[in-house]
């Protein structure tokens, strides 16, 4: 079995919060934190940037509106001609809703799909998953500091140190 990460767990989110900031200030790049409800501040204690999930909103939002606006001149103006009582062949104020529409609707699927690459899901096994104390404590009362073993920092007695000293009762090596 190949090891993937050191576990410790704390009592409070303020524990937590701290082991978060010493372990940023390690210099660790791949760990997490886990609580059973979010905990404020605990993303500018862990360092984490804005999400990137609004850029992926915002280009499939403005893609969705070209689209409609395009597809609206495309057929009004010149695939399918029709002259009623003097009226424009094309006017971006009728065309308004369907791009509207097409903003809504292509905008959610650029979240949708940009939180399923971020998060690289589908995943259909994580290791931390079969481990006892985490699912009974990260979805009940405890908060979990995970390291990685992939991380380029990563050693197994200097980081026991690390999440020993920021006052973890409870590390143990979690198997892949």
């Amino acid at each position: 079995m190949n090891a993937y990460g050191l576990m410790a767990v704390f009592d409070t989110p303020a524990d937590a919060m701290h082991a978060a900031e010493q372990v940023r200030d390690a210099g660790y790049t791949k760990w997490d934190v886990h609580t059973p409800y979010p905990v404020h501040g605990l993303d500018a204690a862990m360092g984490l940037p804005n999400s990137k999930v609004g850029w992926f909103t915002f280009i499939g939002g403005a893609t969705g509106y070209t689209t409609g606006m395009i597809m609206i001149w495309w057929m009004n103006a010149f695939d399918y001609k029709i002259i009623i009582g003097g009226k424009p062949m094309f006017s971006p104020f009728y065309a308004f809703p369907v791009s509207y529409e097409l903003t809504i609707l292509f905008a959610s699927f650029g979240s949708l799909i940009g939180m399923f690459l971020l998060n690289r899901l589908p995943r259909l096994h994580h290791p931390l998953l079969k481990n006892r104390k985490f699912c009974q404590g990260a979805t009940h009362d405890k908060y979990i500091v995970v390291v990685e073993t992939a991380d380029p920092k990563f050693n197994d007695q200097e980081t026991r140190k690390l999440l020993s000293s920021a006052g973890s009762k409870h590390i143990e090596l979690v198997e892949d």
